[in-house]
C-alpha cells in the first residue's frame, strides 16, 4: 500500500490517517496511547500506517496538520457533513420538547388569624390545574382547626403556617378563574387536610379537597388529593424548611383519574410575618385524547398575620 506520509501530532478530538486513496481517511474512536513516541510528533516515523498498526489509535492535531490541499479537502468536506448532521439532530430535538409546556406561576396568599381555632384567607395567583389553560384565580376561604399537637408543635416551630401544628384542618372557600381563551369559573372548594408527625422529623400532610365548578352553564367536579412531605434545616440560626408532595386528580369531565403533579420546593421565611416559597412542578394530563405536560416554575408569597386581643 503506497501512502502519503504526512506529520502526526497529538488532539483529543479525531485520529485520522492517509491511506492508498487521495483524499479518504478513517476515523477511529478517541483513545490517548499510553505512551506517545517523540518520532510521531517530530513526524519521523516511517509512514502512518505503520504507527496505526502498532498503536491501534493515532491522535492528530487539527491545527497542525499538514498544509497538503488532499487533506483539508476531505476533512472540511466531512466537518460540513458533521455539522448538518448535528443541525437536523438538534432541530429534531427541539421540536419534540416543543411538546412540553413552561409557565410561571406567582401567588399570593394572605391569612388572618381571627381566633385560635379560626383564620380566614384570601389568594390571588395565576394557576395551571387538571390540565387546564393557565387561569387567574382569586377567591377567600376560612380554616378551622382543632387543637394542636404537642409533637406537631415541636416539628413546625419554625414553620410560620400554624395549621400545620393542628391534626386535622377544615377549609371551605371561594374562586374565581378567568382565562382570555375560554370561559370564566365560579369554584367552590371543600378541603379536608390532616398533619401526622413521622420518624426523623418528617411532617406528613394528607389533603382531600373537592372541586365544584360552575362554567358557561356546565357543572363539573374534580376531587384531588395530595401527599406532602416537609422537614425543618438549621443553617446557624436560620430555618429552611424544604419538602416534596404528589397530588393526584380524579376529574368527572374524563370519569377517570386524569392528572398528577408533582412537586419541589422551599419555603424561607422572612422575619415573622413572611415566607417565601420558589418550587418546580411537573404535571402529566391523560384526560384529552393528547397527553401534555407542563413544566413550572412557581413563586409564592405567604403572608400570616394574627387578630390583636383586646
Amino acid at each position: 500500500m503506497s501512502t502519503r506520509n504526512f506529520a502526526l501530532c497529538a488532539s483529543r478530538f479525531a485520529n485520522y490517517a492517509n491511506l492508498e486513496k487521495p483524499g479518504y481517511f478513517m476515523l477511529w474512536p478517541v483513545r490517548r496511547p499510553k505512551t506517545l513516541s517523540l518520532n510521531c510528533l517530530s513526524g519521523r516515523i516511517g509512514s502512518p500506517t505503520h504507527f496505526a498498526k502498532h498503536y491501534r489509535t493515532i491522535p492528530a492535531v487539527l491545527d497542525r496538520m499538514s498544509s497538503n490541499e488532499d487533506v483539508k479537502t476531505p476533512i472540511a468536506l466531512r466537518i460540513r457533513w458533521l455539522a448538518l448532521i448535528l443541525l437536523l439532530l438538534s432541530c429534531k430535538t427541539g421540536s419534540a420538547a416543543s411538546s412540553q409546556e413552561v409557565e410561571f406561576l406567582p401567588e399570593v396568599d394572605a391569612y388572618l388569624k381571627l381566633k385560635p381555632d379560626i383564620r380566614v384567607g384570601f389568594q390571588a395567583k395565576d394557576t395551571r390545574e387538571g390540565g387546564d389553560s393557565t387561569q387567574a384565580a382569586i377567591g377567600p376561604s376560612m380554616d378551622f382547626y382543632l387543637k394542636p399537637l404537642i409533637r406537631l408543635k415541636t416539628i413546625t416551630a419554625f414553620d410560620l403556617d400554624d395549621a400545620k401544628s393542628r391534626p386535622l384542618v377544615l377549609t371551605a372557600g371561594y374562586s374565581y378563574l378567568s382565562s382570555p381563551n375560554s370561559p370564566s369559573t365560579n369554584r367552590i372548594l371543600i378541603a379536608v387536610t390532616s398533619h401526622l408527625p413521622i420518624k426523623a422529623q418528617l411532617l406528613l400532610s394528607d389533603r382531600n379537597r373537592a372541586d365544584l365548578d360552575w362554567s358557561n352553564g356546565d357543572f363539573t367536579w374534580r376531587y384531588r388529593n395530595m401527599l406532602s412531605l416537609q422537614r425543618t434545616f438549621a443553617i446557624h440560626s436560620y430555618h429552611l424548611i424544604p419538602y416534596a408532595s404528589a397530588e393526584f386528580y380524579y376529574e368527572s369531565q374524563y370519569s377517570k383519574w386524569s392528572t398528577t403533579e408533582l412537586y419541589a420546593g422551599t419555603h424561607l421565611p422572612l422575619g415573622k410575618h413572611f415566607d417565601l416559597d420558589p418550587y418546580y412542578e411537573h404535571q402529566n394530563n391523560t384526560g384529552k385524547k393528547k397527553n401534555g405536560q407542563v413544566n413550572a416554575l412557581g413563586l409564592t408569597l405567604d403572608i400570616y398575620l394574627s387578630k390583636k386581643a383586646k
